[in-house]
């Protein structure tokens, strides 16, 4: 058919104009907004990160007050929802769970239907603040016992922690926590936020949009690489196998998860944020095998593939190290980066254009039919 005239996985193309997130892969640079990841992750909270990735400007005080109101007042899910999430098997996976979950709140949503901006962000305020409360009642839910309700008193972080398990976290683990939400709140047009984005540009509701973005953070090239990177590390268990254990990958052509990216040329800015929280949450556990075993891990593989991890390397020690079971990491990845997902399909509606790329075709032509009884 010709010279290749196509990106495989549409690499480096460019398919919009946004104004929410820059990378600069060469230079390893991640901006929301305007802002570098590395200010936000050092000096703002996960609400204030909310309302910039929305309205492109940091808020005041009475803004942030007000949307800290709002999420409030909308933590606690519709009756109707929470009584057909008791019902779900106690197998279904906590992905499984949070895609039908939010597909189902648009049902019980009077504005779902609505399409101007201030509905679509008081239905983005209400995923932001009810994506935490699925997935913590769930892994109460799962377990026989009752989901926890949220309180008003807390951050989306707090409350969290609070909703999974049941007490109230320390100011460590709730900042700690909060900085991953913000590292992970955005991340340009990854498969997740392109998928949002494709299904709103055929003018799908926000919720439908949501709902794709979820289903394919699910799979393990994305949002599950984490959970891929916790049972590696599991796998290895001792600081002194991790050097054989990684080689011995590597001569048999297995992938270790957690490092490379599409984009970045050079370390991650946000491991290396995530580096420094997995040793301080190993250190607040008294346990720093997880985050040791990681740093040899890192080292072997800088040593022999060249390799910087990702968001996903370090992010699943510093879970671990909290106590946050494995199969959460994914769906803790949704919580935080539904701020994004709404950032985008709120711009997408903003300035449309369906999205209808073409392939190309490989395949024969010119074949001549045959009755069913000559084939």
């Amino acid at each position: 058919m010709g010279e290749q005239t196509f990106r495989e996985g549409l690499e480096d193309v460019v398919v919009a104009e946004s104004q929410i997130c820059f990378i600069d892969g060469k230079k390893g640079r991640l901006i929301y907004r305007g802002y570098d990841i590395h200010d936000l992750a050092t000096h703002s909270t996960f609400e204030e990160v909310v309302f910039l990735l929305w309205h492109g400007r940091l808020p005041k005080k009475s803004e942030l007050d007000d949307l800290k109101a709002q999420l409030h007042r909308h933590q606690s899910l519709p009756e109707p929802v929470a009584k057909a999430m008791s019902s779900f098997p106690q197998s279904a996976s906590p992905m499984e769970v949070l895609r039908t979950t939010v597909s189902l709140l648009s049902t019980y949503d009077a504005e779902a239907g609505e399409t101007s901006r201030d509905a679509n962000l008081r239905k983005a305020a209400r995923l932001v603040a009810q994506l935490p409360t699925i997935v913590a009642a769930w892994e109460q839910l799962r377990h026989g016992r009752d989901p926890i309700a949220p309180r008003d008193d807390l951050s989306i972080a707090g409350n969290f922690l609070y909703m999974l398990f049941g007490e109230e976290p320390s100011p460590a683990h709730q900042r700690v926590f909060d900085t991953a939400l913000i590292l992970h709140a955005d991340h340009e047009l990854n498969a997740s936020t392109f998928s949002a984005r494709v299904t709103a540009a055929t003018l799908s509701d926000l919720y439908s949009a949501i709902t794709s973005a979820i289903g394919t953070l699910k799979g393990p090239l994305h949002g599950g690489a984490n959970e891929q990177v916790m049972k590696m590390l599991l796998d290895i268990g001792e600081v002194d196998r991790a050097e054989s254990w990684v080689k011995q990958a590597l001569a048999e052509k297995k992938k270790i998860m957690g490092f490379g990216h599409r984009v970045y040329r050079t370390e991650d800015p946000r491991a290396t944020h995530l580096r420094k929280m997995s040793e301080q949450m190993g250190k607040e556990a008294g346990d720093l095998k997880w985050y040791e075993i990681s740093q040899a891990v890192e080292r072997v593989v800088r040593e022999e593939k060249g390799l910087y991890p990702n968001v996903d390397f370090y992010s699943a020690s510093t879970y671990y190290s909290m106590g946050i079971p494995v199969d959460l990491f994914t769906p803790i990845f949704a919580v935080s980066r539904i701020a994004g997902w709404t950032a985008h399909v709120l711009e997408q509606y903003e300035h449309n254009r369906l999205i209808r790329p073409r392939a190309e075709y490989v395949g024969p032509q010119d074949l001549t039919y045959l009755p069913l009884d000559q084939r």
